[in-house]
């Protein structure tokens, strides 16, 4: 949203800064120090030569070289040091000082409202002051007594307001494209991690889809497989393996609502009661039973063995764990048709086991349909937890995959 006069308030928008302050270095505020002394040294040779100065409360010996004393702030707050230096002028200009005086003020007032162009954040206060400014140079200058030149060097004073303003439009300038810079550079930054984002949940949702339908429709195939060559010498074994077939589609579907339910109620207002769809709680280590005996309707022999004193665990390490041994299980009833499998969950004190472990088989159909995309999605979920997995043959044939996942870190977490 555009911030406007009206919008943020006319006090809040003409104080708001339009790009931070640079902060002057070391050498920038010695040469600054420096100017405001030269000055004020200058003035006050005026103020100590000149007679008949007219009496006032406030002695103008002090007042004269005090005008100058802003300009070492000039750097450092270019706003507060023009005013403080218009408030001395108009001072002097009060007593009707000596007009050499007046013309050093003149000076002085000339430097301060160039530090306050060149440097201030503030320009909407910085435009406004200027005409004040101005106003008090041009008094300043009609009632100043330009003091003696030589011929020569007065085409170099008629040179310096030029070369001033000139550097004084490049700084600012320079400044306001660095600042159109910056903004591009956090506008492509935005951008940047919009696209990740985008990337990361596009992958996340890739990986829930291939965790829901691989390993469901994978097992519905070797059953159907199974009824088919069944169906006319065992009817009754057949009408088994539908059952596990229609189980099997049950539960796919179940976890698909799931999935799809935080996708459609994910940044969108709630839907009514009676259109919200029945989401199962997300799976976990208490599921794993259900998903065993699923497999082994297929007829594949498996073994679920736990070990440990079990405990609650955060419920995305539980999705995790069990994204494992159904990704394991997926695998092998892909790649390894007729082996057998033990899986083995430990809770250790330290860390959370989980070991699937199969003996050697034949590949099946859906063998060469694999991308390894599982594997590599299980390792990112993993390591969101500080876990590691580690998949290869065994030396006694057939394959395993063992995750850890340390539980002292989320304890602590």
């Amino acid at each position: 949203m555009n911030s406007s006069p009206t919008s943020a308030g006319p006090t809040a928008w003409l104080l708001r800064a339009t790009e931070p302050l640079p902060r002057p270095t070391r050498r920038q505020q010695l040469l600054d120090a420096g100017l405001a002394l030269a000055f004020a040294l200058v003035a006050l040779r005026y103020a100590l030569t000149t007679p008949n100065l007219p009496a006032s409360p406030l002695d103008v010996r002090l007042l004269a070289p005090a005008a100058a004393a802003p300009l070492a702030w000039r750097r450092r707050a270019p706003l507060p040091a023009l005013w403080a230096q218009l408030g001395f002028s108009m001072a002097l200009l009060a007593r009707h000082v000596f007009p050499d005086l007046l013309f050093t003020a003149s000076l002085v007032a000339a430097v301060a409202l160039y530090s306050a162009v060149a440097h201030s954040p503030h320009r909407r206060l910085c435009l406004l002051s200027a005409p004040v400014a101005v106003a008090v140079l041009i008094v300043l200058v009609s009632r100043a007594r330009l003091p003696h030149f030589p011929n020569g060097l007065v085409g170099a004073l008629l040179l310096f307001p030029v070369v001033v303003t000139a550097l004084g439009q490049r700084l600012w300038a320079r400044r306001a494209e660095e600042s159109r810079a910056r903004v591009r550079a956090l506008e492509q930054d935005r951008i940047e991690a919009l696209r990740l984002a985008v990337e990361h949940e596009r992958a996340r949702i890739a990986r829930e889809l291939h965790d829901v339908v691989t390993h469901n429709v994978s097992v519905m195939v070797i059953q159907a497989g199974a009824a088919r060559m069944v169906v006319d010498q065992n009817p009754a074994l057949a009408k088994e393996a539908l059952l596990a077939i229609e189980s099997g589609g049950r539960a796919a579907m179940t976890d698909l609502r799931h999935v799809m339910g935080l996708l459609t109620m994910e940044g969108s207002a709630a839907p009514d009661a009676e259109q919200q769809p029945e989401l199962a709680p997300q799976p976990g280590l208490d599921g794993l039973d259900a998903l065993v005996e699923r497999i082994r309707l297929t007829g594949i022999r498996i073994d679920l063995t736990v070990s440990g004193e079990r405990r609650a665990l955060p419920p995305g390490v539980e999705l995790t764990a069990y994204r494992v041994v159904q990704e394991a299980l997926t695998n092998m009833v892909k790649h390894a048709t007729g082996a057998d499998a033990l899986v083995q969950v430990d809770y250790g004190p330290r860390e959370l086991s989980v070991d699937v472990a199969n003996t050697e088989g034949r590949p099946g159909e859906a063998a060469a349909t694999g991308g390894g995309k599982g594997l590599l999605g299980l390792r990112e979920r993993l390591a969101l937890y500080g876990g590691t997995l580690h998949t290869g043959p065994r030396l006694t044939g057939g394959y395993r995959v063992k995750a850890l996942i340390p539980l002292d870190l989320l304890e602590d977490a």
